[in-house]
């Protein structure tokens, strides 16, 4: 019994960390969030070289948008260069071409590149790109992005103001994020790490991710920190923090945004989430060594850093307390089990969204609405994350399996129709398991008396259940009977 309630307590209070993680992050944006940093006065003539790389793997209905976008790009054309680094096994392929060549035509020097193999998927077309890049500065964009055309205008300046800058990233913004109450709850969590997270540890002076698009790299920087590398699936995160290592800066533009789509299916949302947590882990596992070595770090950074790239461990820490419950509850001689990390645990998260939804929006109080959901989406995802969680902890690399885009512009707009949607995996057994656990731990509780664990075993269950449900429901939306277009020719300028 006392080993059970220590391992179920140290549990809770690792989930307490994270929670006073977010609270703490959440102080530092409110103290430096005054402090934005202006443009840099703007020279057309000694503007540098900049290459626009694209990764893209069957991307159909969105190559041609993302296209269209890089190409209008406001920059001095003899100075830029964009590539569509093009992994593709499908029609995507002949409509990025087309695509290309139509800027081609209108003096832009834009390729569809190939490689042989897609070896290292994005991390190896980026690096395979580089060699054939000749810009000083590289700004990378996924397939499902549209930048504004002054993006470069107002990110590339910086460089030239600090010459330690080795990468800017800026805010993402949604092309869909009204679409449906999933994606409303993707903006929510989303706005939080840009809004509140990404400035309050930028500003602060701790480590900074990239987010793997919606920014620009000072090519040495890249070369100096060693390159994209493969072996983790988090190759951003990786490639930035191996560059702070190394003396160089980061900077965070929360005012200038990058649009991109956030995914419809909750398939698609746990594919993502699932590769950044076995990314983070395998990052974590390959740089705990460094930071803690780097001299260059106070104990406070690097305290803040191993909490950063070990987040995705709450989700596996959440699954284990769950699991520990029940025989503890069974035990004859069964005590009230401690539960106040579990509160500190929810409270700094819906702090750092209800900041960022005051600080963005003028309607924030309806944009919280979508609350409840990602909180049961949250913990709902913690069973296929924890499978992820271990691929991290036990290999290296992976497949990198990417999250399909269905260009989600308008109401009526249809994923279902696609030959990209996802159907519902394994990992929704694991999940309706769970919940069926969950509910006999509480019915468990009741009888024992351990009824303040009630409101959260009851959580559990029912945050397993939805996402488990939404998968099934999804996995069997129907198709429409009339065949429709699989994309959408986007306007042309």
């Amino acid at each position: 019994m006392t080993f059970l309630a220590l391992v179920h307590a140290l549990i809770a209070l690792c989930l307490a960390i994270y929670g006073l993680n977010s609270i703490i992050l959440s102080f530092l944006y409110l103290r430096h969030r005054r402090a934005v940093i202006p443009t840099p006065p703007l020279d057309r003539a000694t503007l540098p070289t900049v290459t626009v790389q694209v990764p893209v793997y069957n991307e159909l209905h969105v190559v041609e948008r993302v296209i269209d976008s890089v190409a209008a790009l406001d920059y001095p054309r003899d100075r830029l260069q964009i590539q569509i680094l093009d992994d593709s096994t499908d029609e995507t392929t002949r409509l990025a071409r087309a695509r290309a060549a139509l800027h081609r035509e209108r003096g832009i020097e834009i390729a569809v590149l190939r490689r042989p193999e897609r070896g290292g998927f994005k991390a190896g077309a980026l690096a395979w790109g580089l060699t054939q890049a000749r810009g000083k500065y590289v700004a990378i964009f996924d397939a499902d992005f549209c930048p504004p055309p002054d993006f470069l205008l107002r990110t590339v300046p910086h460089f030239s103001a600090l010459p330690r800058l080795g990468m800017v990233q800026t805010r993402w913004s949604y092309l869909n994020g009204d679409y449906s109450p999933l994606t409303r709850a993707q903006t929510l969590a989303l706005d939080g790490h840009f809004v509140v997270e990404q400035s309050g540890r930028n500003r602060a002076g701790l480590l900074m991710s990239f987010n793997g698009a919606g920014g620009v790299w000072r090519r040495c920087c890249i070369e100096e920190a060693g390159g994209w590398t493969a072996d983790t699936l988090c190759e951003d995160l990786d490639l930035s923090y191996r560059a702070q290592l190394a003396g160089w800066e980061c900077l965070y533009l929360p005012q200038v945004t990058a649009p991109a789509e956030v995914p419809p299916q909750i398939a698609a949302f746990k594919r993502q989430q699932s590769r950044w947590a076995q990314g983070s882990v395998q990052t974590l596992r390959k740089l705990v060594g460094p930071i803690l070595r780097n001299r260059r770090l106070g104990w406070g950074q690097k305290g803040m850093a191993l909490a950063h790239l070990s987040s995705y461990l709450a989700h596996a820490l959440m699954v284990l307390l769950l699991l520990a419950s029940l025989p503890l509850l069974l035990l004859p001689d069964a005590v009230q089990l401690p539960l106040s990390g579990l509160g500190l645990m929810c409270l700094g998260p819906p702090l750092v969204y209800a900041i960022s939804q005051k600080e963005l929006y003028p309607d924030w109080k309806r944009r919280l609405q979508a609350f409840p959901l990602l909180m049961l989406v949250g913990i709902g995802i913690a069973w296929a994350n924890t499978l992820a969680v271990w691929r991290g902890l036990t290999r290296w690399g992976g497949t990198f399996a990417r999250t399909p885009k269905f260009r989600l512009e308008e109401q009526d707009d249809r994923w279902a129709d696609s030959g990209y949607r996802l159907q519902a995996d394994g990992s929704t057994v694991g999940e309706v398991a769970l919940a069926l656990y969950a509910l006999a731990t509480a019915f468990v509780a009741y009888v024992t008396g351990n009824r303040g664990m009630m409101p959260f075993l009851l959580l559990y269950a029912a945050a397993f259940g939805t996402v488990a449900g939404m998968g099934l429901a999804q996995t069997v939306a129907p198709r429409r009977k009339r065949t429709r277009v699989l994309y959408k020719k986007p306007g042309f300028w």
